[in-house]
């Protein structure tokens, strides 16, 4: 029997996990195992993972922590043996910046929706009329009629009003998403919301916790312990490690080498072949783990239905990270960051381009140093570009200006690190969900499709893209 391969095109977390679940998981590669194939474009494997030297320690570039609650990531990190480097957050609660001040966020939120009015009533930030919108949901709800999919921007204006929804709501949806909730699908990023949303009455009495709605999706499985962890050594460092046990069972990892084409064979006992500059590898399935667009242009030539993917557009991310020494700026007494509408006006030109502040040292313990504070900066949304039109330098000087606006006083100097993802964050608009559908439908047997684009957003989602993938690849060829 001619031995199975499967090339799996692109080396992020996705893509890694996939090959990770193809070899047998926690168990390992049993009988005649398949030839697996992991292709990447870059140099580096694990996409917007990665880790730098920075101020005396090792320090995430990308995404820092991962959600303990859902089980993808934990899962993996276990089975690679690196339970010990699973590290809780060191600290819990966020202000928002309102009003030239630092506002902590009250407890009870849900993705940033309060569940009662009563735990917003003495909110310095919020105007009268946005408290009393929250007393009208919770009391007199307004009623809502939803179609198949819609905004979460859509349900929350509706229910808890403009201000609620875009100086308190939108900084903590829009921040993790990079996008605008009058844009995401309530469906595809926030399907709590709009369930709590169909069941009519409060939509805060809907969505708290009681009610038995947790925000997520599907996969989400609540259970108890810290909410989010990190890796000792940083979340980048499992890729490293990922790498060395994958090829530890023989899969062939190939860097630097960008796909040019996925065709279908229509003779011979493999029913693909992928292209790179330099080679073909013939493929009885193949995982594509490539952005959306990227992937549209591989399967070009193929169903129509293909070309959609054109249609999932993007958003860029800067992280700018500080080493600035103890009692040099005033930070919010306690909580792990802070949190920045829109719009917010300042001293400068045009409008803050910081959306978010996060305390390293604070979140995570292996971090903290007694002579320094290590203070990330997040700058970017799908409508907000201006920070890419900056080199690093003058982002730099910007960034600290806007700092010394919001802090009181900024360091004019010591250590500091730009990273740029351009494009990281597909945007799940409103259809989001269908649209997937759709294109997977329209996939020949063979085929499959995960990543950041179309399981959710996070590490998490990520992982449990990539083996979802590569079970289901197997599963049709076990069941045939």
């Amino acid at each position: 029997m001619t031995r199975r391969s499967i090339v799996i095109v692109g080396g992020g977390i996705s893509g890694l996990a996939a090959a990770w679940e193809l070899t047998g998981g926690a168990t390992g590669p049993g009988a005649n195992p398949p030839r697996i194939e992991v292709i990447e474009a870059h140099a580096q494997l694990g996409g917007a993972l990665g880790t730098m030297e920075f101020a005396g320690r090792t320090v995430d570039c990308g995404a820092d922590g991962f959600l303990a609650r859902r089980p993808e990531m934990v899962t993996l990190v276990k089975e690679l043996g690196w339970g010990d480097k699973l590290e809780a957050i060191g600290a819990s609660g966020a202000s928002l910046f309102l009003k030239g001040r630092f506002v902590p966020l009250p407890q009870g939120l849900i993705l940033g929706v309060p569940t009662s009015a009563q735990s917003i009533r003495r909110l310095a930030g919020l105007s009268w009329r946005a408290k009393a919108a929250a007393y009208r949901d919770q009391w007199f709800p307004r009623r809502f009629t939803i179609g198949d999919d819609v905004s979460i921007g859509a349900i929350t204006r509706a229910k808890l009003g403009e201000e609620m929804t875009y100086k308190f709501i939108e900084p903590m949806i829009g921040g993790i998403q990079a996008g605008r909730v009058d844009h995401l699908s309530a469906t595809s990023v926030f399907p709590a919301l709009i369930a709590a949303a169909r069941r009519g009455g409060s939509l805060m009495k809907a969505i708290a916790p009681s009610s038995g709605s947790m925000p997520g999706p599907p996969t989400f499985v609540p259970t108890e312990g810290p909410v989010f962890f990190t890796i000792t050594g940083g979340v980048g460092s499992l890729i490293d490690e990922l790498r060395r046990q994958l090829e530890e069972r023989g899969v062939v990892i190939r860097t630097d080498v960008p796909v040019t084409a996925i065709r279908k064979t229509p003779t011979g006992d493999y029913p693909f072949e992928v292209d790179t500059p330099v080679s073909t590898t013939p493929a009885s399935g193949v995982i594509i783990t490539t952005p959306p667009r990227v992937t549209a242009g591989l399967t070009r030539g193929w169903k129509d239905d293909l070309h959609v993917l054109e249609q999932v557009d993007s958003a860029g991310a800067v992280m700018v990270t500080f080493s600035i020494p103890r009692g040099s700026a005033t930070l919010p007494a306690s909580g792990t960051g802070v949190l920045v509408p829109l719009h917010t006006p300042w001293t400068g030109p045009d409008s803050l381009m910081t959306t978010a502040l996060t305390f390293l040292d604070r979140k995570w313990p292996s971090l903290a140093r007694n002579d320094d504070h290590l203070v990330r900066v997040h700058l970017g949304r799908s409508d907000d570009t201006r920070c890419s039109h900056l080199g690093d330098d003058e982002l730099v000087t910007r960034v600290r200006a806007e700092l010394a606006f919001i802090c009181g006083s900024w360091p004019p100097t010591g250590e500091v690190r730009v990273v740029r993802w351009p494009d990281a964050l597909p945007q799940y608009r409103v259809g989001h969900d269908e649209l997937v559908t759709k294109v997977r439908s329209s996939l020949p047997e063979g085929i499959a499709l995960a990543g950041l684009a179309y399981d959710g957003v996070g590490v998490p989602a990520s992982v449990g893209s990539g083996r979802r993938a590569a079970a289901a690849l197997m599963e049709t060829w076990t069941s045939s």
